[in-house]
């Protein structure tokens, strides 16, 4: 099946979303008990952690922590965002710099200005947005950006979705409460699918669509650790509680290129895997022998790959074993901890 097919359901109670492209399982969104990426929080500061510059809150979910905490003291409420999910044990990590996001607008509250997604380059849409984005943000003090979807999109919802976002944000940062309290809850999967999968795309919403689309087989397939990377070779993506191990296999091909192959389809299929499994931390490629001259073509590919991965992914480079390591937040539960 050719093109994009967003599948709004359900797994018995839990709201999900899925993306399917040309037949595939590209993107998976599934709910989880944790709180929500995007979720504010007036929190309660607790106790300092000496030597790591960051401190221990109080927040109706539980503890959380914030770095840069720069004149900020026990006791003190701030207004913070979390921006990831907690592994089993660990605080929510925060920020306390604010972010109101939607399809095609993003609040800035402390970075006043207004500023255009470098992706949209015609100076006569640019020129366009921008008029929008002046009247809809006149006399607002906060600052805004304008995401790539609103490339040819309808100035009246564009508008619209500012008004929305400045109205949020103005109703949270003017908050003046003393005790610890949830003022804004993150977007579930469907409102996440509708802000962030902005290509065009049928859209399915008929109960048991992941049952008639295929995406429940499709499941079934990334539940298992191997991926097929093509021509026999094949990569084992496998989480473990200090890191995710990916170990590159060339099969039963013995021909002198089989190392860079397998190699190369391992870092354009890397981002998928990773994405699905909702899977970040730290990631270690044990990858397929290859001669040290082929590394410059396969970090190319890999730091390809993830360029229009949305996750923050750092390349952090070779070991003096020849293993390749990435950092990855943690901006999605792990799909084995949230299927029911």
């Amino acid at each position: 099946m050719k093109g994009r097919t967003i599948i709004l359901d359900h797994f018995g109670d839990i709201e999900a979303a899925a993306l399917m492209v040309d037949g595939k399982l590209d993107d998976l969104l599934i709910d989880a008990d944790a709180p929500r990426v995007g979720t504010v929080y007036r929190a309660i500061a607790d106790r300092p952690v000496k030597g790591q510059g960051g401190m221990f809150l109080k927040t109706p979910d539980g503890a959380a922590f914030l770095r840069q905490i720069k004149g900020l003291a026990p006791g003190q409420p701030i207004l913070v965002q979390v921006t990831g999910f907690a592994e089993p044990g660990k605080a929510i990590p925060v920020t306390a710099k604010l972010l109101f996001k939607s399809r095609y607008a993003i609040i800035t509250p402390d970075a006043p200005g207004l500023n255009i997604s470098r992706s949209i380059r015609d100076e006569a849409e640019r020129d366009r947005l921008l008029e929008t984005a002046h009247e809809a943000m006149e006399g607002a003090a906060y600052g805004l950006i304008l995401r790539s979807s609103c490339a040819g999109a309808d100035a009246d919802a564009i508008a619209e979705d500012i008004e929305a976002m400045l109205g949020l944000s103005a109703t949270v940062m003017q908050d003046d409460g003393t005790e610890a309290e949830t003022l804004a809850e993150g977007d579930g999967p469907h409102i996440l699918a509708w802000r962030d999968w902005t290509d065009p795309a049928e859209v399915v919403t008929e109960a048991g669509g992941f049952g008639t689309h295929d995406v429940l087989d499709a499941i079934d397939g990334i539940l298992t650790a191997e991926v097929a990377l093509g021509n026999g070779a094949s990569m084992f993506v496998e989480p473990t509680r200090a890191l995710v191990a990916v170990d590159v296999n060339t099969g039963n091909d013995a021909s002198l290129a089989a190392g860079i192959k397998a190699n190369l389809a391992c870092a354009r299929l890397l981002p998928r895997a990773l994405r699905l499994r909702g899977l970040g931390g730290q990631i270690t490629l044990d990858l397929a022998p290859m001669p040290k001259k082929d590394r410059r073509p396969f970090e190319t590919a890999l730091r390809q790959a993830f360029r229009t991965d949305d996750v923050e992914t750092t390349l952090v480079g070779w070991t003096p074993l020849g293993h390749f390591e990435l950092q990855r937040k943690r901006a999605r539960a792990p799909l084995m901890e949230v299927l029911p």
